[in-house]
């Protein structure tokens, strides 16, 4: 086994690598927040779409590029391949992001925080059916719940009521079932093709159709450039190569079920940063707890991994 394998696949080295993506994409909370005031699209759903569009067009770019070394030929690839990671693109970045998008502009931070987790959930359920070695046990559900209320505390406090609406509240939940679907084919394609080149090619097809309907709309989205939002831009394009490259490395090694609770960490880093970067945000002691929750959940669930 090679070095690169041996690492990926192991459970402490594996553990922090998944850490590392969570903490990446938790960074993206206060980074996009201070590019959306730079772009000026605060109110703008599809100045959004288009700038997740661009984001994630450089990140595939990104990866090809950190993929060359790979001894894989993309001529490699059979039509079948094409479909599934044209299927994978429509599912983990051109929905997820579309739904997410669109559901935040219309519920709250709190809502918005815990019901885009449920793709956790989802993920979790999808696995016990998905996969004869990943079913639904005691420790997972502990996990999932402990997951679940760190996330809630971190946003305790914050505006929150029961109203449920298709297009608010209904898109994060379909964000949550895409990220679910998109986990499962991210798995089965990490297979047979390189998890880096599996990422490009899936945030290539996602995000030409995110800029498609960015500018099918009738907000004509509109981007003003500064070197600061320049400069935010390449970093999200760079958490966003990095993140998705190594978790679906660690998806070809792991059980998705173990592997995808690592996920509830990204709300709670998302807290933490954006108190340390954003004059406006703040720490609390329910940060802390709720991080303390996060890694309960995180132990229950891996606690008999080999």
């Amino acid at each position: 086994m090679k070095y690169w394998e041996k690492t990926i696949s192991n459970k402490v080295s594996s553990s922090l690598i998944a850490i590392g993506c969570a903490a990446l994409w938790g960074s993206a909370f206060p980074v996009l927040k201070v590019a959306y005031r730079e772009f000026g699209i605060e109110q703008a759903v599809s100045g959004r779409i288009l700038l997740a569009g661009i984001r994630f067009f450089l990140a595939a770019m990104l990866l090809f590029l950190f993929s060359m070394k790979s001894k894989e030929s993309i001529s490699k690839l059979g039509w079948k391949h094409i479909a599934y990671l044209l299927l994978l693109g429509i599912f983990q970045t051109t929905l997820q992001y579309y739904f997410f998008y669109n559901g935040l502009a219309n519920t709250t931070g709190i809502k918005a925080s815990v019901l885009a987790s449920s793709g956790t959930f989802f993920m979790v359920l999808l696995a016990h059916f998905a996969y004869t070695d990943d079913k639904l046990s005691p420790a997972k559900l502990i996990g999932l719940i402990t997951g679940l209320a760190g996330i809630v505390l971190v946003n305790w406090g914050k505006d929150f009521s029961w109203s449920f609406t298709l297009k608010g509240e209904g898109f994060l939940i379909f964000t949550g079932i895409a990220n679910a679907v998109g986990t499962v084919i991210a798995k089965k394609m990490a297979k047979d093709i390189h998890p880096f080149r599996v990422s490009a090619f899936q945030m290539l097809f996602g995000s030409v159709l995110l800029m498609i309907i960015a500018y099918s709309s009738e907000e004509k989205p509109m981007l003003q450039f500064t070197a600061l939002g320049g400069w935010l831009l390449i970093y999200s394009a760079f958490l966003s190569a990095i993140a998705f490259g190594m978790w679906y490395a660690l998806l070809k090694y792991h059980k998705a079920g173990e592997i995808t609770i690592f996920k509830f960490i990204i709300p709670v880093s998302g807290s933490i940063l954006s108190a340390i970067f954003l004059p406006e945000e703040f720490f609390s002691f329910s940060i802390i707890v709720a991080l303390s929750l996060v890694s309960v959940g995180i132990f229950s669930v891996n606690k008999k991994r080999e």
